[in-house]
């Protein structure tokens, strides 16, 4: 036997599978896990009514985390064993094959998804279910679909996208707040419609303008230029208090159906007055904003599924490939890029739009750079370049952030101080650790070539990305 044949042996586990050596090492996990929560987890520090500083045991929540590493470990090690139990999971494959019926799968279920929510949970809480939950991940599907030209198809990491986000929103903000106002006041209830296109135009303007500086720029270099764009952004922002009312932000107009106000003070024929619609006010606008984002972000993939088959989107493929071999081939890459920021920027903008329409308020705060990482992640966890992957990655991440918020029962477990959502970056944490090692390339890597001779075949996740697609 030669020394190759020993080491290989070496390598692998053993043949046979041990209940016994599985349970030890997910023990030994869960003792590491143990220690490691003294003394932060362990204990709490609170303030009694005395002001003075009292420490306060947390022995569930210790028993929780413990008892979740001493899981994980032990399914983990029986998911990677040669000769483990087959009754666990089946492999998941979400080949093009396997997921041509998602995407309209899940059209139909957005299209219903509003008026299942007012079914369901009534008049009161439909607004949260409506509003909190498919509003607000259908604006971080729409980002994130904008950033995946970026990142997904052209391969430029870019860790400021946020910064386009804020043009739409504040274009949108000033101009309906102190443009219209001041120069055409009849125009007012029509200001979103009105400005959505100019904040698109403006973000793309701006995509342009960043996109010139890092021409020659590819990888940590060109994230770390994007970064500092979004920061520098953002400084403009709070500091320019003239134009932009620093941090104490701007109160916006709320959006109108084509120019019918949803709720009025004045008396005013309304949106419900007009089309004699049972209900409250705030369900109707609810609803109109869900559509209106819906479409918004429709518009994108559908832009995106047909910039994709184009002549500039094989060039965006190219690009991401093989920088070198593009040039060779003739692509303008100054073009290229530079159009692949635009487009994407466009993208922002239009939901910041949409964002600041929808809040009525808009300040600094809003566009930090974890917005920027909360995107980048959604569409590296949904696979890029993959307009599904990257919508099931945002329905699970922002869905789940939300859902946090919704845990009251655990007050009555851990305590009544006890605030789920402060753990939902470590939740989600968590989660992109655990897909970078079940599945690195997203929820759905492998992809179909944008044009073929005869047969369009799928390219193996395996090959995607490393100049062999």
């Amino acid at each position: 036997m030669t020394p190759m044949t020993l080491g290989r042996q070496g390598a692998l586990p053993p043949a046979t599978f041990s209940m016994r050596a599985t349970l030890t090492s997910a023990a030994l996990w869960a003792l590491v896990a143990l220690g490691l929560c003294f003394p932060i987890v362990a204990y709490e520090t609170m303030q009694d009514f005395s002001n003075r500083l009292t420490i306060e045991a947390r022995p569930l929540l210790v028993l929780a985390l413990v008892g979740m590493v001493f899981a994980g470990r032990f399914l983990w090690l029986l998911s990677k064993h040669p000769a483990r139990p087959r009754v666990l999971y089946p492999k998941l494959d979400l080949a093009p094959h396997h997921t041509a019926l998602l995407p309209r799968i899940g059209l139909a279920l957005l299209l219903i998804f509003p008026f299942a929510a007012l079914a369901v949970t009534g008049q009161g809480g439909a607004v949260k279910w409506i509003d909190n939950f498919g509003v607000q991940i259908l604006i971080y599907i729409m980002l994130a679909w904008g950033l995946n030209i970026v990142v997904g198809l052209a391969g430029l990491l870019d860790l400021g996208y946020v910064a386009f986000y804020a043009v739409g929103a504040y274009t949108y903000a000033i101009i309906a707040t102190y443009v219209i106002p001041a120069t055409l006041p009849a125009l007012g209830p029509w200001a979103f419609w009105i400005c959505l296109p100019i904040a698109g135009i403006l973000a793309a303007f701006w995509g342009m303008i960043l996109g010139f500086p890092v021409l020659r720029l590819r990888g940590d270099y060109l994230a770390i230029v994007t970064l500092a764009f979004g920061e520098i952004i953002r400084l403009v922002l709070i500091n320019w208090v003239a134009f932009t009312n620093g941090n104490a932000g701007i109160r916006t107009p709320y959006i109108t159906f084509f120019g019918l106000p949803f709720t009025s003070r004045t008396g005013e024929t309304t949106f419900g007055d007009v089309f004699s619609l049972p209900g409250n006010a705030s369900v109707h606008r609810s609803i109109f904003l869900y559509y209106v984002i819906l479409g918004l972000a429709l518009l994108v993939a559908v832009a995106s599924q047909r910039l994709r088959r184009l002549p500039i989107g094989r060039a965006w493929e190219a690009l991401r490939e093989d920088e070198i071999a593009c040039r060779s081939l003739g692509i303008n890459t100054v073009n290229t890029k530079l159009t692949a920021f635009a487009i994407g920027a466009m993208f922002g903008g239009l939901a910041g739009a949409f964002f600041s329409a929808r809040q009525g308020f808009v300040n600094p705060r809003s566009f930090e750079f974890m917005e920027s990482a909360t995107i980048l992640a959604i569409v590296v966890l949904g696979g890029m370049g993959s307009i599904v992957g990257v919508a099931i990655a945002a329905i699970a991440v922002i869905g789940g952030i939300e859902l946090l918020r919704e845990l009251d029962f655990l007050k009555r477990i851990f305590g009544p101080q006890f605030d789920p959502g402060q753990y939902r970056m470590l939740i989600f944490g968590l989660a992109m650790v655990l897909m970078m090692v079940w599945r690195p390339r997203g929820l759905i890597a492998a992809r179909a070539p944008s044009i073929s001779l005869n047969e369009a075949k799928a390219v193996s996740a395996a090959h995607v990305q490393e100049g062999h697609g």
